[in-house]
C-alpha cells in the first residue's frame, strides 16, 4: 500500500495532495505542470515538502510532523527517469550492475541479476555500449538497473514518452511482466489514459497540484 500526503510550494505552483493506493501499481496522470513529477520526487526524497507523510507498505519514508525524513538512499527507491541516464562509458552489463551499489547490504535482494536480465530480455545486449541501443532497449536497461537496486518502491516518470508506438507497446508488456512477477509497488507517470488503465490498480488524476479524481480497479 502507498500513502502520500504532501503540501508544497515552488514559486507560483502549489501542491496539495492526499491519496492512498491499496493495489500494487499507482498511476499518476494529468496535464504537464499538474505536479506528477514533483510528487515522485517527494516520494524519492529529492524534494522535501513543507508538510507531508509518505508510507510504503507500512514503512514511513517521510513524516514531517514526527521529524522523520529518510535520506534518498535509505528510502530504497528505484527511479526510472524519462531521460534514462545510462552511463555511456559502461557497457550494458556494468550499467545494470551499477544498480547493485544502491542495494542495502542487510536486505535480501527481491530480484537477482539473472531474473532481471531474463525478465527484460537483456541477455543479448549485455556486451553492447548504450550508444548502440535503440530507445526501447535503453529503457529496458534503465528499468533493470533500477530493479537491481533492490527497491522498496519503483518510480517511473513517463518512461514511454520518447518512444514510438511499436516500442511503447513493447515496453508496456515488459512493465506488465515486472508488475506481475515481483511484489514491488510501482508509481507510474503518464499522459496517456490507455497506458495507465492497462497497467495500474489505482489511478490518480492530478491538475494544478490537486487530485481531481481517484479510481481503483
Amino acid at each position: 500500500m502507498i500513502e502520500i500526503d504532501a503540501r508544497h510550494r515552488q514559486g507560483e505552483f502549489t501542491l496539495d495532495v492526499r491519496l492512498q493506493a491499496k493495489g500494487g501499481t499507482l498511476a499518476l496522470c494529468g496535464p504537464s505542470g499538474a505536479g506528477k513529477t514533483t510528487l515522485l520526487n517527494i516520494v524519492a526524497g529529492l524534494v522535501r515538502p513543507r508538510a507531508g507523510r509518505v508510507l510504503v507498505d507500512g514503512v514511513t519514508l517521510l513524516d514531517t510532523s514526527a521529524g522523520i525524513d529518510l535520506a534518498p538512499r535509505r528510502r530504497r527507491v528505484g527511479y526510472v527517469f524519462q531521460e534514462l541516464r545510462l552511463f555511456p562509458h559502461l557497457k550494458v552489463e556494468r550499467n545494470l550492475l551499477y544498480g547493485r551499489r544502491f542495494a542495502p547490504k542487510d536486505a535480501p535482494p527481491s530480484v537477482d541479476f539473472d531474473q532481471a536480465v531474463d525478465l527484460l530480455g537483456l541477455r543479448p545486449l549485455l556486451a553492447r555500449w548504450p550508444a548502440r541501443l535503440s530507445g526501447g532497449e535503453k529503457q529496458r536497461v534503465a528499468i533493470g538497473r533500477a530493479l537491481l537496486a533492490n527497491p522498496r518502491i519503483l518510480l517511473m516518470d513517463e518512461p514511454l514518452a520518447a518512444l514510438d508506438d511499436a516500442r511503447r507497446a513493447e515496453i508496456l508488456s515488459y512493465i506488465e511482466k515486472l508488475r506481475d512477477a515481483f511484489a514491488i509497488p510501482i508509481v507510474f507517470v503518464s499522459h496517456r489514459l490507455a497506458e495507465v488503465e492497462r497497467l495500474a490498480s489505482d489511478i490518480a488524476a492530478l491538475d494544478h497540484g490537486r487530485v481531481v479524481e481517484m479510481r481503483s480497479s
